[in-house]
């Protein structure tokens, strides 16, 4: 890949690189619709990324190019940057926008992007790209910045110049994620541990149902109001700053407050969603794969039946995957209405896993799925 992009790059430039690097997108393994509840997600690096190809230029401007989009910009280097439309571009230029605030960027770089992570599947490609760019940037100009700097830096982008009120996780994995390794980070306080991911003898499947997701910023929105309203009510009789500080113990001592039905499926889910996270970190470090599959399955089970962010698409992933004997667990991955499923798939059945699902999904919904085999890999780096 290096050689080829490499290629690529004097193709477009006339010139030859002078630094590659690479960010991963990211798949959320458990623990699902908390993050905006102080609760724990376990997201992992995927294989599946962003590569960033680029050279100085004597001009004074940057340049952007993709080999997955036409769209091109050439912007002279200056003090500040304004997004405009939305195109692709405004991610790289967003990390610019917030680096030049306390440095100066020495030189014009000429700069070429390749991606192959789906766009808008819910794996993180816009944080991938945001990740690669400030990477590069800090590490090609020896700007300083520690290293949890850059997720941070990369999620202030999205929130501020791009406009997409998103939590730290997706920049967070991205930049942090190590082969073979899951990252259990508190979304409240920002601790983290890593812990052991090795699949042994499965690979991770990701599958992308392919469904546009035109309802999810509204029933995401929805989910909030309905978890802040579980929170309140609560509250009449404890104090707390978020729904992840009870456990299912707890919950159930103070669930009557809640007055609405469907608040209390929403929370319900929350508190046992937070519990399981816990439970799956404790089955990877005993290398207990079963039990972690077990767990995938019931966190779809409560995304579906409780919190209500599945949909007919990922249900029949997810379906087809409980009766295939060579998935050991599966679940939604991301906000749900679409988007992606994962699956913990045994090595050596992807062509009979993706031909029978295929076969199974287009018979049921009408089109067909897309189909990923990964390994858990490494964060940002220099390649």
């Amino acid at each position: 890949m290096k050689a080829e992009l490499t290629n690529k790059f004097f193709e477009k430039y006339g010139q030859q690189a002078t630094a590659h690097y690479f960010t991963p997108g990211r798949v959320n393994l458990i623990g699902e619709h908390i993050d905006y509840n102080g609760g724990l997600v376990m997201p992992c690096a995927v294989t599946l990324g962003t590569w960033l190809i680029m050279a100085p230029n004597n001009d004074n401007v940057i340049r952007f190019k993709s080999l997955n989009f036409e769209e091109t910009a050439e912007i002279e280097l200056q003090p500040s940057y304004t997004k405009t439309g939305s195109e692709w571009f405004n991610y790289p230029l967003g990390v610019f926008n917030e680096i030049s605030k306390t440095h100066t960027i020495p030189t014009g770089l000429d700069l070429l992007f390749f991606g192959n992570i789906p766009i808008g599947s819910g794996l993180s490609s816009s944080a991938s790209i945001e990740v690669t760019m400030a990477y590069a940037l800090n590490d090609y100009f020896n700007l300083g910045y520690e290293k949890i700097e850059i997720p941070l830096l990369a999620q202030k982008v999205e929130n501020e110049f791009i406009g997409v009120n998103c939590g730290i996780m997706d920049q967070f994995a991205v930049a942090f994620g190590e082969t073979d390794k899951a990252i259990v980070l508190s979304c409240d306080t920002l601790k983290y541990k890593i812990v052991d991911c090795n699949l042994d003898g499965y690979s991770l499947a990701i599958i992308n149902t392919n469904k546009p997701r035109k309802l999810a910023e509204s029933k995401y929105n929805e989910r909030v109001s309905e978890c802040q309203t579980a929170l309140e009510q609560i509250n009449q009789e404890i104090k707390l700053n978020n729904l992840c500080e009870l456990n299912a113990e707890k919950f159930a001592l103070h669930s009557h407050l809640i007055t609405d039905e469907t608040v209390l499926k929403r929370a319900t889910h929350v508190v046992k969603e937070n519990d399981r996270v816990n439970l799956a970190a404790k089955a990877l470090n005993e290398g207990n794969l079963q039990e972690f599959g077990r767990l995938m399955y019931a966190s779809h089970q409560s995304l579906k039946d409780l919190y209500e962010v599945t949909g007919e698409e990922l249900d029949a992933v997810v379906d087809f995957c409980t009766d295939y004997e060579h998935v050991i667990g599966a679940r939604m991955t991301g906000a749900g209405f679409g988007g992606c499923a994962i699956a913990l798939l045994k090595k050596g059945q992807e062509d009979d896993f993706a031909k029978q699902l295929t076969d199974f999904y287009a018979a049921r919904i009408g089109y067909n799925p897309a189909i990923y085999i990964s390994e858990i890999g490494n964060g940002a780096s220099a390649i």
